[in-house]
């Protein structure tokens, strides 16, 4: 039975159960004669207090303001500086918005779903150690970059949102940012790899640290109490800040992050690593689709014009940060992939991202380097059971990419 004071404490032991023992026959047995009660003394009566029974109606009804009292409409929300009561989720203005948390909801997953026997003999008997390098700083960049997403999510933007169904979805999306923590947790502590050397290369590399500063910068200037968003210059940041997390980092960053460990799937290799990277992808597809509505609805509804040219110097200086990443990824190809091909398909997810935010196209002319990474990126439905346990999203069907 579970402990309500301590839910993680071990459950008691039942009591033993005693037996009914027959009883003895005694030759003479006395019994005490039962207890008299003593006499009631006419000189102190006892004092019976009836209880008074008080009428609901009775109850004074506390005063309500007729201000709150008046019922909420949906064309008073708005995704942020709105008036509205923040408690009460429906009548919807964002329908959408639900509909995110109820597909969210269908794809549900952990780590310990998937098999990784096969991927601790491919570590340790298969790959190069090229190509160990490659899996390593992966692990290491994704370690931190998904507990960036949850920390962005859940204590910079979520509380800015006043729309509860806007806040609902986010909330669903802090978890499963946790969820894929948990999975490169994983995969460390079943590879037998050293945690603090992994978790602790954002700092040391270069490559790696310049990315992850990147996202702090952002983070740390719209993570502040003061912050107003009725001020039009915050305003703007804050929406640069949630482009940057929900087009370039989940949208592109991430998209691309998974890039190596798919091509080492398409070879046979730690394929229950890359299935694992292929529920994260899902969830990471939907939370950029859904950042980037929301951005593209406060525009709208604040009447806010993004500066081009901070808009383009976005999207540089991300490339430069993952041209800087994939050289050092990969300073000799692996079968099947290369440097170049991981920034060229930078460039090219970058547009369609772009497309979706109302941007100008930040490069133009760029090409599709890697044609088979949306089909990989997808959930093969046909498993061996015997190989892994199939756990498809109800949702099914091949991801819409744009």
């Amino acid at each position: 039975m579970l402990n309500w004071d301590d839910p993680l404490a071990a459950p008691a032991k039942p009591e033993p159960v005693l037996k009914a023992v027959e009883p003895v026959q005694a030759e003479s047995v006395q019994t005490p004669a039962p207890s008299t009660p003593a006499p009631i003394s006419n000189d102190s009566p006892q004092q019976v207090e009836t209880p008074v029974k008080v009428k609901i109606a009775d109850i004074p009804r506390p005063a309500i303001d007729p201000v709150v009292a008046k019922p909420i409409r949906a064309e008073d929300k708005r995704v942020v500086n709105g008036m509205a009561d923040i408690n009460q989720l429906a009548p919807f203005k964002y329908p959408w918005a639900w509909d995110y948390f109820l597909n969210a909801n269908k794809n549900h997953w952990t780590p310990l779903d998937v098999n990784m026997t096969q991927d601790i003999h491919d570590y340790n008997h298969k790959l190069t150690l090229e190509e160990k390098h490659v899996y390593d700083n992966v692990l290491s960049y994704l370690t931190t970059s998904d507990i960036l997403a949850m920390r962005n999510i859940g204590l910079a933007v979520m509380e800015k949102m006043t729309a509860p169904e806007l806040q609902i979805y986010q909330a669903r999306q802090v978890y499963e940012e946790s969820m894929h923590t948990w999975t490169y947790q994983h995969c460390i502590e079943t590879l037998g790899l050293d945690q603090g050397e992994i978790y602790n290369r954002y700092r040391v590399v270069p490559e790696i640290h310049h990315k992850i500063n990147l996202c702090n910068s952002k983070l740390e200037s719209v993570l502040r109490a003061d912050i107003d968003l009725t001020d039009r210059d915050e305003l703007e940041n804050f929406v640069m800040a949630y482009t940057f997390f929900a087009g370039v980092f989940e949208g592109v960053w991430f998209y691309n992050g998974f890039t190596p460990i798919f091509a080492l799937q398409r070879r046979g290799l730690m394929k229950g690593t890359a299935e694992q990277f292929q529920y994260i992808m899902r969830d990471e597809v939907l939370h950029a689709s859904f950042g980037i509505r929301v951005c593209n609805q406060i525009i709208q509804e604040e009447k806010l014009k993004l500066d081009p040219k901070k808009i383009q110097h976005m999207w540089e200086e991300a490339e430069a940060a993952e041209m800087s990443y994939a050289k050092y990824l990969l300073p000799d190809p692996i079968l099947g992939y290369n440097a170049e091909d991981h920034v060229g398909q930078f460039r090219f997810v970058a547009n369609r991202r772009a497309k979706k935010l109302n941007h100008v196209e930040p490069f133009p002319g760029a090409e599709n380097t890697l044609p088979w990474l949306d089909e990989q990126a997808n959930l093969k439905k046909e498993k061996n059971f015997f190989e892994t346990r199939v756990t498809e999203y109800q949702t099914g069907g091949a991801l819409n990419w744009d």
